[in-house]
């Protein structure tokens, strides 16, 4: 079940396999999120609360960095240009994608799948309702730990994450925010290593 936390800081919380999170953040607060078993994307949103059509932009981050990847003190803009959340320590290799949707019941079908099958996109709607919230849409997410490598040729590919067993990032808001988190579900692709598996976080 997906959950929506109001969480005593520095207080370590489980994120289980293929489920979210809605977590509200106070200006100045951080969030650390552990890769507790290595190689298990999240991926992650941020909303304005005063706003909720203000989310934390993909496009609008990368062409402030002029890069495809973050790296440490590196903001993120929200697609009215202001900055949300700020990555303040990775003890990762730096290896996360800014590039690919969440994934959802349509990508499931397309990838084989008969019946239903867990997604992130729809971990973000439950995670929001859960807090008496909507969104009309799925912006980008930040796929934190996740390995897609854009080849020479312009091929990207999907590949198991470079992660290791308790690396973690640390992500602080810039203003008060409403950051969403999924522990992927994809268990068809290789970006989970094939396994989705839980992770931890704190606040603080």
């Amino acid at each position: 079940m997906n959950a929506v936390m109001s969480i005593q800081p520095g207080k370590l919380t489980r994120l289980p396999a293929r489920r979210g999170v809605a977590i509200r953040l106070k200006q100045g607060q951080s969030i650390k999120l552990i890769n507790t078993h290595g190689k298990q994307v999240v991926d992650t949103w941020a909303f304005n609360p005063a706003d909720l059509a203000e989310a934390m932009s993909m496009e609008h981050s990368r062409a402030f960095w002029l890069k495809l990847n973050p790296s440490e003190g590196d903001s993120f803009l929200t697609n009215k240009r202001q900055k949300i959340l700020t990555l303040t320590e990775d003890t990762t290799p730096g290896v996360h994608d800014t590039l690919v949707a969440a994934c959802d019941p349509t990508r499931y079908v397309q990838l084989g799948v008969v019946g239903h099958h867990d997604s992130c996109n729809e971990n973000l709607f439950l995670a929001l309702e859960n807090l008496g919230l909507k969104v009309h849409e799925t912006p980008s997410p930040l796929n934190l730990f996740m390995n897609v490598p854009v080849h020479q040729d312009g091929c990207i590919e999907f590949a198991a994450p470079v992660s290791e067993p308790g690396q973690y990032v640390c992500l602080k808001a810039e203003m008060d925010a409403i950051v969403v988190l999924s522990a992927c579900p994809q268990d068809i692709t290789a970006v989970n290593g094939m396994q989705p598996q839980d992770v931890h976080y704190s606040v603080n």
